[in-house]
């Protein structure tokens, strides 16, 4: 008798699902999937915290820093909420402390987080406004508007915005960005965000972005990274 594929799912997940300790105190109290999903991540600041920690492991202080107007002790306990439900885990840093990282079910929200962020395009037409911006949000938000595309050799394009730099690969596994990365690629694209975002989300053309950016190196990197977008 062949196995139905939900079962099969099923099965290969039940030990990572002894590993969670326990739901959160407050439910929705409803056998649903999306209800049982918003139990673990669906309070103020719990997804935002798995944005934080989507491009890789964090310390506290740096949560809150990049978190802005989170207060302290909502923080911890949010941590606290999310690590209860398995969602992230602490890890002792590469130096000394401790990280917080998502958990390999945790970052199975990245595909969750993704759709949103691109459901959100229409709500990011208005610019940022008096809104606060943090690079490392630009390196998730990439992926997520890029994902699905790819390049053959692959092309790798320095993207520096707002002080800080990264690398964004598209090969033929996606896209992909590192941020802060050991080396520079030759080709660098330097303007704002709501540009670099406007332009991944096809919303502007390159000749448009390059009216407010500048690219230093081969433009035709821009056009194989980026231009793909525009069709």
């Amino acid at each position: 008798m062949k196995e139905h594929p939900i079962s099969a799912v099923l099965l290969d997940r039940s030990s990572f699902v002894e590993e969670v300790k326990q739901m959160p105190a407050r439910s929705y109290g409803q056998f649903c999937g999306l209800a049982r999903a918003l139990d673990a991540v669906g309070d103020r600041w719990s997804l935002l915290i798995v944005r934080e920690l989507l491009p890789g492991p964090m310390r506290y202080s740096e949560l809150m820093a990049s978190l802005g107007g989170i207060a302290t002790n909502l923080l911890a306990d949010r941590l606290r909420s999310l690590e209860s439900s398995g969602v992230i885990e602490r890890r002792l840093g590469q130096t000394s402390g401790v990280v917080y990282a998502l958990t390999p079910w945790g970052s199975q929200l990245r595909e969750a987080i993704e759709v949103l962020i691109r459901w959100s395009i229409p709500l990011m037409a208005s610019g940022p406004g008096g809104d606060v911006f943090q690079p490392r949000w630009l390196a998730v938000a990439l992926e997520a508007l890029l994902r699905g595309r790819t390049a053959k050799p692959p092309a790798e394009l320095g993207i520096e915005v707002a002080g800080s730099f990264m690398t964004l690969r598209i090969g033929k596994d996606g896209p992909h960005v590192i941020v802060q990365p050991d080396r520079r690629p030759d080709t660098i694209l330097k303007a704002g965000p709501e540009a670099v975002l406007r332009l991944a989300a096809g919303a502007i053309t390159i000749d448009q972005a390059l009216s407010r950016a500048s690219v230093h190196g081969d433009p035709r990197v821009l056009t194989t990274v980026l231009g793909a977008a525009q069709t």
